[in-house]
């Protein structure tokens, strides 16, 4: 059996040894052997016949081990040439030894000319211990570019590992060639087409299998490289560090080969359904990756589906003149893995009046635009649908025609698109007046349902039943009307008519929680302000998220008075239900006016798009609409926080916690309030089967968004996908460390730095909390130390996040449901 030794040991047993990879020749030395005869050494190394440009790397007994990698903590120095600088870069390495044995060894080896591709792969998910090919790369020919974090064209590339040894024994038995010149893809899909680099990339999974197989060992760190002549070089192999047993490879396939099937099923047309194929994503419509996170707890996903995806936004649209996609769920469920069905969100775009080919033809239209462009999953109604008129409207549509469409249906689609949205602004009629009212209802039937005699499980069930009645539901519609109203808004800018210094002085008249709640926080007693917005938590939807009353003291400064980015996580989160960007800084307020030639073109404009509101309508509309849609979230809120509340109750009253609460379903409490069953044998049937699902749950990784049923087993990940670090969660004050700048008291800090760079190791000595970068990839050195350390990390968050983080004073970072959360 072949076992993992030092770097230089291991590298050595490699030599010659792979069919379909080559690694560098070595000259290695210990530093016992450098202390007593550095001469000797220096002579032997002029005599090598690739001496001319070497690098020194490191090789300690310290590193590379079992239990702890040590990665990038050592000296390895590249492009060396002559004995001098030969020397200098021993003595380098040596002294960046933190100990001193006398066994640590130095490797020297040739530098690699023509690198094209450079990288890191992992034989295992070291998060979620799944059993997929990680692999971080760099295609701009830079050596260092994923191990220090600093690449600016990292590429993360998933594959299920199933998949290879079928075609590795096939490939094997019948006497196929995998030489550098041919190589050959394990695809199995002709229709899939990939380029040299993809290529290459599953070639080098055809390596890491070797690997496995050669040391008999299934949790590999693996640094490689492809040269210009498309050779592949091995540059190191260790142990990857995990914690935790690998998932049952077996029942993982099985899983996602359902999810594979279902998908593959998918792919075609359905009845009451347009579009010919089926395309699902984390963040199209109603947002699940930003509202409940990647990977939700059962009781936060039911919760979730309860009250919003499964039918009360079907009902909005349907409302607000839009297809009728009643009794179709928005949001499917893979094995635990939150999904926006977007065909169907798509479908709810399209205006009831128009007619059925023609909606056939533009939600293909959307589809297809949406494939090709999959990073606009998150932008897709400001991008690529049509959902409302806008003042700009005539100009964006006319893409149409270039995909197809002629003047005719074009026009049909404008108007049917002028008479929805006439119906939804409407100033006397308009549905936003009536779900207004419905948010009042729900205020007063709160205080009904708590002052009541129910017992605790009724109250939940009635405090959810009116959540979705008067809370969610209307607060759909004025999330709805909210986007189209800010739709319009901007695209009055785009017409010249408003500048952007005007569309930033309207939104800043606007009155809102957020700023109601710093004006209350300075004029209020802590006991009057938490009374008032007490119930509300960072995770809405995740009963282990503490309320601001819970915990006042770690959300606000009472001394200081000062609620910061707190106020600012109302308005963000009301944005991203229906898909608005909210950005920038805090501005002073300045007094929004038109001027009369303003005026006169406004007219004018509504006039010409045949829009029935007058201009104090049009205005009040906007105004009282996204006014609307935070204060209707934060209404309904308050009965869903109240209902988390006492179901983490109940469970204590029967020696639950509310962490194992967070593994309920809420159908089982449901059944609990029409049946005569034991609360607390229901309550632990429901948390064991949650935890079984979720431990499946928490192996699986799939792409933000999903085109092709292939996806499920192999998929690059965007670039714009930060790289989650441990399944773990924790929160703390935030530290922002620049370059070269250390903090005097990192103790139970989050700390914010530039890049993953190996540079920044010695945070790990200070009991740091996690960590967030703005730069860096998920087999970068940093992140390889988070996951040996098991503490939580964000890595690669990039620059607009990382500067959103960095004027935080409280994070919480939840690794396992990939989410950031501003608390302060």
């Amino acid at each position: 059996m072949n076992k993992l030794g030092t770097k230089a040991e291991t590298l050595q047993k490699l030599y010659q040894e792979l069919k379909h990879a080559e690694v560098l020749p070595q000259y290695t030395f210990t530093v016992g052997e450098w202390e007593t005869n550095s001469e000797q050494i220096e002579k032997a190394f002029l005599l090598l016949d690739w001496n001319k440009e070497v690098i020194v790397r490191s090789s300690s007994l310290a590193e590379d081990t079992s239990s702890n990698s040590q990665a990038g903590k050592y000296e390895s120095i590249a492009n060396v040439s002559g004995v001098e600088e030969f020397r200098k870069a021993v003595e380098t390495v040596i002294g960046s030894y933190d100990d001193d044995r006398k066994a640590n060894q130095v490797l020297v080896q040739p530098m690699l000319a023509g690198v094209s591709i450079c990288g890191v792969a992992f034989t295992l998910d070291p998060n979620t211990m799944g059993n997929y090919y990680v692999i971080n790369y760099d295609d701009k020919g830079s050596t260092s570019a994923i191990t220090s974090g600093n690449g600016t064209s990292n590429k993360l590339y998933y594959k299920f590992k199933e998949e290879n040894r079928g075609q590795i024994l096939a490939q094997e038995r019948d006497g196929q060639a995998l030489n550098s010149a041919h190589p050959t893809s394990v695809f199995d899909d002709s229709s899939v087409s990939i380029s040299a680099s993809e290529k290459q990339i599953e070639r080098l999974c055809l390596v890491l299998q070797e690997l496995e197989d050669f040391f008999e060992q299934n949790n590999l760190d693996v640094e490689f490289a492809f040269t210009e002549t498309n050779e592949l070089y091995i540059l190191q192999v260790r142990a990857l560090c995990i914690q935790g047993e690998p998932a049952d490879r077996g029942q993982q396939e099985q899983q996602l080969q359902r999810i594979r099937e279902t998908i593959r099923q998918a792919q075609k047309k359905k009845p009451f359904l347009c579009g010919e194929k089926a395309l699902y994503s984390v963040m199209t419509d109603w947002n699940p990756a930003e509202m409940i996170g990647i990977r939700p707890k059962p009781l936060a996903m039911s919760l979730y589906r309860e009250i919003i995806t499964d039918s009360v936004w079907a009902y909005q649209r349907d409302n607000y003149g839009y297809r009728n996609l009643r009794s179709f769920p928005l949001m499917v469920d893979f094995d635990g893995l939150p999904y926006i069905d977007v065909r169907v969100s798509f479908n709810s775009f399209v205006p009831a009046g128009l007619e059925e080919e023609l909606s056939d033809k533009l939600v293909n239209y959307y589809l297809d635009r949406l494939a090709e462009n999959p990073a606009k999953h998150d932008k897709a109604e400001f991008d690529i649908v049509f959902s409302c008129y806008t003042f700009d409207m005539l100009q964006r549509i006319q893409i149409l025609k270039d995909y197809g469409f002629s003047e005719e249906e074009v026009n049909k689609i404008i108007d049917a698109l002028r008479d929805v949205t006439n119906n939804i602004i409407d100033h006397k009629n308009g549905l936003w007046r009536k779900d207004y009212g419905k948010i009042q209802t729900l205020n007063k039937r709160y205080e009904e349902i708590m002052s009541s005699d129910f017992s605790k499980i009724e109250k939940v069930y009635w405090l959810l039943e009116d959540c979705k009645r008067y809370g969610t539901l209307p607060f759909a519609g004025l999330a709805r009307a909210a986007f189209i109203a800010v739709q319009m808004l901007q695209s009055l800018v785009t017409c010249g008519i408003l500048t952007n210094n005007d569309y930033e002085s309207f939104m800043s008249g606007v009155n809102s929680v957020s700023s109601d709640m710093n004006h209350d926080y300075a004029e209020l007693s802590q006991k009057a302000f938490l009374k008032k917005y007490g119930h509300l938590r960072p995770g809405t939807y995740d009963i282990t998220s503490l309320r601001y009353d819970e915990a006042p003291e770690l959300y606000f400064e009472w001394n200081s008075k000062s609620v910061g980015n707190v106020a600012d996580l109302s308005a963000k989160e009301n944005a991203e239900y229906e898909g608005e960007t909210v950005e920038g800084e805090h501005k002073e307020k300045e007094d929004f006016r038109l001027s009369l030639q303003q005026l006169g073109l406004l007219k004018k404009q509504l006039r010409e798009n045949g829009l029935t509101n007058d201009i104090l309508e049009l205005m009040d509309f906007i105004k009282t609409v996204i006014e609307g849609r935070e204060y209707g979230k934060f209404a309904f809120t308050r009965n869903l926080s109240m209902a988390l509340k006492l179901i983490g109750e109940i469970g204590q009253e029967h020696g639950i916690s509310k962490e194992d609460c967070a593994f309920l379903h809420i159908r089982d409490i449901y059944e609990l309030y029409t049946s005569t069953g034991d609360v607390r044998t229901s309550f632990l049937h429901s948390i064991q089967r949650g935890k079984s699902d979720y431990e499946v749950t928490q192996s699986i990784t799939l792409p933000p968004m999903i085109i092709s049923s292939e996806d499920v087993l192999r998929f690059y990940y965007p670039d714009s996908e930060p790289n989650y670090i441990t399944s773990q969660r924790t929160s703390g004050k935030v530290c922002v460390l620049e370059t070269g700048n250390a903090a005097e008291d990192l103790q139970d800090r989050i700390i914010l730095i530039p890049s993953a760079d190996p540079g920044y190791d010695w945070i790990f000595s200070h009991q740091i909390k996690g960590f967030i970068t703005m730069f860096g990839g998920a087999n970068s050195h940093m992140a390889i130390r988070a996951g040996e350390l098991s503490i939580p990390a964000v890595v690669g968050v990039g620059a607009k996040n990382f500067e959103r983080y960095r004027s935080a004073q409280m994070l919480e970072i939840d690794a396992g449901g990939k989410l950031v959360r501003v608390l302060k």
